[in-house]
């Protein structure tokens, strides 16, 4: 009679859709984990949304080899053409509709931040977004882990180098006009002051202009020479173009955004040799800078190891390899890692838990740290702060001028 019993309750929760089927969690079942990401595969920052192929490519790479835990990963990744109103419209069609375990990566400052709190209020997991906002860690939220070092580093150690080691006197700043250019533009403003200097100009970039010559001109009559560019790398292309039409050529340097050697030697037809960029990869095991001196023939174990076997097996035929697709493994690689880590009963909880317990994680990037959730420590979520500097080479390779330097963290009030 209680056996009779059961199978009658059992039958009807069955045909409510009350009963749970192995996992309960948001966009995990028992042999799939869904993921979602965004990028730009159109529009002005088109040259970014190798970040995504090169996740995608990664994660069809980790279910070859038998996914994870007996789950594969499943990769939703879709084109916001670098526009915040389409990353929301993307991200809740995604979330609400099929249903997101976590999301990764995510191409733009502003585009981010417009699904920042969509994600954090739910609970959802983002790791490692693809921009360097100091937004992702002030104030750090519990579900979000940063792995890309800060704009702010990056001109920070720009500026630093420009001032005591090229005795540079008039550093002038070319930011894009949202949160991405302006932390650049703070970053250089707090080492000059440590300087007893000031700007000898910061020019704004809106992200629809196309003529740079107004913008060039502004440079050229402050008599700059550094010039730090916080801009997409298409407006890079064309701030070189025209500052050589212009004869004014200072010493041009930019963010780890602009560090795809290859791809800018290439979109700026040769300009970008000489060219100073920040850098947040990759190490060798060791701590050492080194075995990336030329990304098309890697001697960097774990690079070339993923040139063999992701990129050759799983990228389009059309797919170009580079730091940019090289970017969408590394900010991946925490997250997976933790996954991992969580075992097979995965819960967003778990892999909380597990990427806060990760201490100098080492991939393709630099040493990644995070710690125990606490509302008043930035640091706690920041994951990366090392970065060094290179310098581009006329056939897209790198000299490295830095080791590893780690980053200042200047916090919201100053």
């Amino acid at each position: 009679m209680k056996n009779t019993f059961l199978a009658v309750m059992m039958g009807a929760l069955l045909m409510l859709g009350f009963v749970p089927t192995g996992h309960a969690e948001v966009g995990v079942t028992d042999t799939e984990i869904h993921i979602g990401q965004w990028s730009p595969q159109t529009g002005p920052a088109a040259p970014w949304g190798a970040v995504a192929r090169g996740t995608d490519a990664y994660f069809k790479w980790i279910n070859a080899n038998g996914g994870i835990h007996g789950r594969k990963l499943i990769h939703h990744y879709f084109d916001d053409a670098y526009n915040p109103a389409k990353t929301i419209a993307g991200v809740k069609q995604l979330q609400e509709q099929t249903g997101m375990f976590a999301w990764v990566s995510g191409v733009g400052t502003a585009c981010g931040l417009a699904v920042k709190d969509y994600l954090m209020e739910r609970g959802i997991p983002w790791v490692g977004p693809s921009a360097g906002s100091r937004h992702w860690v002030t104030p750090p939220q519990k579900h979000l882990f940063n792995v890309y070092p800060l704009y702010l580093g990056d001109a920070q150690l720009l500026t630093e180098y420009a001032v005591t080691e090229m005795d540079k006197k008039r550093i002038a700043v070319v930011y894009q006009e949202d949160d991405y250019g302006k932390q650049g533009l703070e970053g250089a403003q707090h080492v000059l002051e440590q300087h007893s200097m000031e700007l000898a100009a910061k020019v704004p970039v809106s992200i629809s202009d196309t003529d740079m010559r107004p913008h060039t001109m502004k440079l050229r009559q402050a008599e700059a020479d550094a010039v730090l560019v916080f801009v997409t790398p298409g407006h890079v292309a064309r701030l070189l173009g025209t500052g050589k039409a212009m004869n004014f050529e200072p010493q041009w340097m930019s963010t780890t955004t602009c560090g795809d050697f290859p791809l800018m030697i290439a979109i700026t037809k040769g300009l970008y040799e000489g060219v100073i960029t920040a850098s947040f990869g990759m190490a060798q095991p060791t701590g050492n800078v080194g075995g990336i001196e030329h990304i098309n023939n890697p001697n960097h174990e774990l690079m070339a190891k993923y040139k063999t076997e992701v990129y050759d097996a799983f990228a389009a035929d059309d797919e170009r390899w580079g730091y940019t697709f090289t970017t969408g493994i590394g900010l991946a690689e925490p997250l997976v890692e933790a996954i991992r880590r969580a075992g097979r009963d995965l819960t967003r909880e778990k892999l909380v838990a597990e990427l806060e317990k990760m201490e100098n994680f080492q991939g393709l990037m630099g040493r990644i740290t995070y710690g125990p959730y606490d509302p008043d420590d930035p640091l706690c979520r920041i994951g990366q702060q090392e970065i060094f500097l290179q310098q581009c080479t006329a056939d897209g390779g790198s000299k490295i001028l830095t080791d590893w330097q780690t980053t200042e963290f200047i916090p919201m009030s100053q």
